[in-house]
């Protein structure tokens, strides 16, 4: 993969040189990876060291994940049905929260999807059958093609999740961001890491509760949270310290009673997910000297019954370069989807037929997609 750029306006394809927007309102616990120069900001250093633990399987043998889902009966993953065109606009972001695995903050403000990319996205999605476009980041609210493209995608008779922080919705020029999404049904799907205000601010920052909090109550007021399938509100919990996500099924129903008696908030279900080793996460575990531990309770958690929802599955992810990755996480680690050739793929020259004959890439950090009831964009994989 390329290396990242010199900061530009690639947001709007501009070549001259751009200046840092000012600072936008919201909890900054943490400072990112880059703007710190730690060595966990390259992907190479954060597989180097996943890949340097010892970590062994009860039979004593060294830790590899295509070891272990061959020993559960798959001959590695393949992909099935493409439904998920997952778009990851960029890596600029209101927020910078302990556990980000995308190191998002609003110092990644060079590091927008560029038009032409935006365009080549479309004319990829026009060559699916793919029935969901999933905007992520950073906060996907803050690129300025972010209403033209959902407008776009909407028009071609397709579902929009919009992957939002919440509070990005206080930001005074995204206010109306409810109203226009319930217009546009789109769905929303909200990071909440707990329903108590200690385990998310620990995750996002002081201050952040009050203001995801004061978000749900716009996004309600909108329509959100209300039953209606056309405005559907998801709410996304991962665990503030070094364990696995508890049972969905049983969380969603405490959630659901907890913020309606708190705050009078609702919404529609409930997504657990796993915290992934990286980027983030991966240098807590380290600060907190949770790393071994952490992994080796992803290993001994691992669940073959998840393998066939995997994500990776059913989604294209593409970077804010446009390149093409199996998952988001992957393209986190810049582990490339390769073609059966071992050519590595670019949203220009996306064509389905070569996609799908693709073999999956993984590595260790996809033992938190497996361990316990599964992790994935649409939640729990084999949750009781």
């Amino acid at each position: 993969m390329s290396t990242e750029p010199s900061p530009k306006n690639l947001a709007t394809g501009d070549t001259r040189p751009a200046t840092p927007p000012q600072p936008l309102p919201g909890p900054k616990r943490v400072t990112t990876l880059r703007s710190r120069h730690s060595p966990l900001a390259q992907p190479a250093e954060q597989l180097r060291v996943l890949n340097e633990l010892e970590l062994l399987t009860p039979e004593g043998e060294r830790a590899n994940f295509e070891a272990a889902i061959a020993a559960a009966g798959c001959a590695g993953l393949y992909p099935a049905e493409l439904e998920y065109f997952q778009i990851n606009l960029g890596k600029m972001c209101n927020m910078t929260c302990r556990h980000c695995h995308v190191d998002a903050g609003p110092d990644r403000w060079d590091q927008m999807m560029s038009d032409e990319t935006v365009e080549e996205c479309l004319r990829a999605l026009d060559r699916t059958s793919a029935h969901t476009v999933d905007l992520t980041g950073g906060a996907p609210e803050m690129h300025p093609r972010f209403r033209d493209l959902i407008e776009q995608v909407r028009n071609r008779g397709k579902r929009v999740i919009d992957r939002c922080n919440l509070t990005i919705l206080l930001v005074p020029k995204y206010r109306d961001l409810p109203e226009w999404l319930a217009a546009h049904e789109v769905e929303v799907v909200c990071s909440l890491p707990h329903y108590r205000q200690r385990n998310t601010d620990a995750q996002r920052g002081d201050g952040a509760y009050e203001k995801s909090i004061a978000a749900l109550r716009r996004l309600n007021e909108a329509g959100y949270g209300q039953g209606d399938r056309r405005r559907k509100l998801t709410l996304v919990t991962n665990p503030a310290g070094a364990y696995l996500a508890g049972s969905q099924c049983a969380l969603q129903p405490e959630w659901q009673e907890a913020l309606a008696r708190n705050h009078g908030v609702t919404f529609d279900s409930l997504i657990a997910l796993n915290n992934m080793p990286i980027a983030r996460y991966l240098e807590w575990l380290q600060e907190s000297d949770n790393l071994e531990s952490y992994l080796a309770k992803l290993l001994a958690s691992f669940n073959p019954a998840t393998l066939a929802g995997l994500m990776c599955r059913n989604t294209v992810s593409i970077s804010w370069q446009g390149g093409v990755y199996d998952c988001d996480f992957n393209q986190m680690l810049r582990i490339a989807s390769e073609t059966d050739d071992g050519n590595t793929l670019h949203i220009r020259d996306f064509a389905p037929d070569r996609f799908r004959q693709r073999r999956i890439r993984t590595a260790r950090h996809c033992y938190g997609c497996t361990a316990g009831s599964g992790s994935s964009c649409s939640g729990a994989l084999a949750d009781g």
